[in-house]
């Protein structure tokens, strides 16, 4: 089983944008311009947008959004702690450069060649706490687009759940990566979330 070891501290204190009228998050805690900002705004009948450094995207209206920085949680089903990728917690996090320079496995910058895991122990498994991940090779690999104008380096990587003696494999899933380089925007998801690769080929920007 990898070694990975669990860093991010940052998500104590998250904010929630979860109102279905107008809501927004400040800018990144640089303060500089360009540094990650977050908002929800009501749309359409049964919609809402959420945007997060000029991307915007159009999802359902039930869909809450928990931010910490450049780390942002869109929930879309049950979530009892809304932490870095906690046990049952449904939903895909979109995460600016911040979080990416961390999101190599051992801590280094995220580039896409690798799944993005800022860690270096082995964490829980997105269904159960009571079982380690363990994430192997890529199982697709191609470009998307996210948006006119916007094409994100995608990868679907094999997961499976093993139990912590013994290895024995109880789950599997797919983490699927959309990054976007130029800017600076990784979109992950461990849920196979339903929609969410039209929600990102529809997006717009700012």
């Amino acid at each position: 089983m990898r070694k990975r070891s669990f860093v991010l501290a940052v998500l104590v204190g998250v904010t929630v944008l979860a109102a279905p009228v107008t809501a927004s998050a400040a800018a990144g805690t640089s303060g500089t311009p360009g540094a990650a900002t977050a908002a929800v705004t009501s749309g359409a009948a049964g919609t809402r947008t959420v945007s997060f450094r000029g991307m915007r995207l159009r999802v359902p209206s039930g869909w809450q959004v928990h931010r910490q920085g450049d780390w942002m949680l869109v929930q879309t089903g049950r979530c009892d702690r809304p932490a870095y990728f906690a046990p049952g917690c449904k939903g895909f996090w979109v995460l600016g450069p911040e979080a990416i320079k961390y999101g190599r496995e051992g801590f280094g910058a995220y580039t896409g060649e690798q799944p993005f895991y800022p860690a270096s122990d082995v964490q829980s498994c997105p269904f159960s706490a009571k079982t380690g991940q363990v994430i192997g090779k890529p199982t697709a690999v191609g470009l998307r687009r996210v948006g006119r104008g916007h094409k994100a380096k995608y990868v679907s990587w094999f997961g499976r759940c093993v139990t912590h003696r013994g290895g024995r494999q109880t789950a599997t899933f797919a983490q699927r990566e959309w990054f976007l380089p130029t800017s600076k925007i990784l979109v992950v998801d461990v849920w196979n979330t339903p929609g969410l690769s039209n929600v990102l080929k529809n997006a717009t920007w700012s």
